[in-house]
């Protein structure tokens, strides 16, 4: 790949990786502000207990968009980067506009999805 190219990319996931970082900081934040304030009933408990779960949960699939991006960076320092990690062929540059962070090409992300792949 070009230097122009993955220089380019490399700006993509930085700002990704900035973006995920906050919002996972912030919401683990309100999570335990959530925890702080008193219940006066058993409703609200239910209501904070389930609002809680529901941000957690939400923080887990930044943290794992998050994984994937600080891998994406290190196979950009590697000089591994826009390449599928499992067959090796270029990684179509559409797929990469859209999910810089990609790991698979589209034909192994598809044996990925149907559990073809470890």
């Amino acid at each position: 790949m070009e230097k122009k190219r993955l220089e380019y990319y490399k700006k993509k996931l930085e700002t990704k990786y900035s973006e995920l970082t906050q919002t996972v900081s912030k919401v683990e934040h309100y999570g335990r502000e959530v925890d702080e304030e008193p219940s006066q009933d058993i409703a609200d408990k239910a209501s904070n207990s389930y609002e809680k779960e529901f941000l957690f949960s939400l923080t887990n699939n930044d943290r794992y968009v998050l994984q994937l991006v600080q891998e994406a960076l290190a196979r950009i320092r590697e000089g591994s980067f826009g390449h599928c990690i499992v067959c090796e062929e270029e990684v179509q540059q559409k797929r990469l506009e859209a999910v810089p962070w990609a790991r698979h090409c589209i034909e192994c992300q598809e044996k990925q999805e149907q559990g073809l792949l470890n």
